[in-house]
């Protein structure tokens, strides 16, 4: 398993690609089978959401629409070319745009050893001023991904504080918990070492380490973007990314204010040895007290009502329609 500690070149997509097929390289070759990058790596989390008024933010916002992935298009085709040619399974953060229409997404893409997308997950809850930039995602694919290195899944930032979005990502076997964040605090070490006890799975929490000196010139107002130099120098954001076991043992980080690959062996039988003293979806769980419901149908912005004649004989060909 590798963890790539790194920051994208901010708001520049196709710098940010290049950056993040050389590091699928670097970690492939070194032995890596699952690679993992932070949150929003393509191109960059909107630094901006903490520092300017909302409203002040339409040029950076423009930018990152800009430079923001269609899934699938040429980057999602150029990502899995990158997964085949490393040989590797990939998780890695990118700002979602569809074709039509002006909403960014949260999400994190899955790709196999065969270049082959596996699925994506939008996050469902952008946190605090995120929701300002981001769109929230549905239970459509709250999924995990079964691969060669096991059952793949996981869950983006503070929605791996949501006990119900966890049991739901627990329920369907998960073996190797991904998690890309922004949560550069050592608070979030014990978050990864909580979710793997809990869930007895490995976990991988990956997050950027980015300097402000790093942001390219030609960014509109990119003096706004920082305003803690006097307190943090030139770090706006720490890092803090860890690999643990399923006992809760960190095998591997946390890795500091500096990028970098962090790597660990994978080993399913202790996932499996773990859950055999707690499995919170089956002999620890009480499901005639409690209960989960889990909506995991789409949900589209339109649904279209197709009508061969007049009346009530309205054929539903949406997906979900009250």
């Amino acid at each position: 398993m590798a963890a790539v500690q790194a920051a994208p070149v901010f708001l520049d997509l196709a710098a940010s690609l290049d950056k993040a097929v050389g590091l699928i390289a670097e970690a492939a070759e070194q032995g890596a089978q699952l690679v993992v990058f932070p949150e929003a790596f393509l191109p960059a989390w909107p630094a901006w959401v903490d520092e300017v008024l909302p409203g002040e933010d339409a040029a950076w916002y423009v930018r990152l629409l800009e430079q923001s992935v269609v899934v699938p298009g040429p980057v999602t085709e150029r990502l899995g070319r990158a997964a085949h040619d490393a040989g590797v399974h990939l998780v890695i953060g990118i700002n979602e745009r569809e074709e039509r229409g002006g909403t960014v997404y949260n999400t994190t893409v899955y790709f196999g050893p065969d270049g082959r997308l596996l699925g994506k997950h939008r996050k469902l809850v952008p946190t605090h001023a995120e929701r300002l930039v981001w769109g929230m995602g549905d239970g459509s694919d709250l999924q995990v991904h079964q691969t060669a290195v096991g059952r793949i899944g996981g869950l983006i930032c503070w929605e791996n504080y949501m006990p119900l979005a966890r049991f739901a990502v627990y329920a369907q076997g998960v073996e190797v918990w991904v998690a890309p964040t922004l949560a550069t605090h050592d608070h979030w070490v014990a978050t990864m070492r909580h979710i793997a006890r809990e869930g007895g799975c490995h976990v991988i929490g990956v997050a950027p380490a980015a300097r402000f000196s790093e942001v390219p010139a030609g960014v509109p107002d990119r003096e706004r973007l920082w305003r803690g130099a006097e307190t943090r120098g030139d770090w706006m954001l720490d890092g803090y990314s860890v690999i643990v076991d399923p006992n809760g043992t960190v095998l591997a980080g946390p890795l500091v204010r500096e990028e970098g690959i962090l790597y660990a062996d994978l080993d399913l039988d202790s996932a499996r040895a773990r859950r055999r003293l707690f499995d919170p979806v089956g002999h620890y769980n009480r499901p005639d007290v409690f209960r989960l419901v889990v909506n995991d149908r789409p949900k589209p912005h339109v649904v279209s009502l197709a009508q061969p004649g007049s009346g009530d004989d309205a054929e539903v060909v949406g997906p979900d329609v009250p």
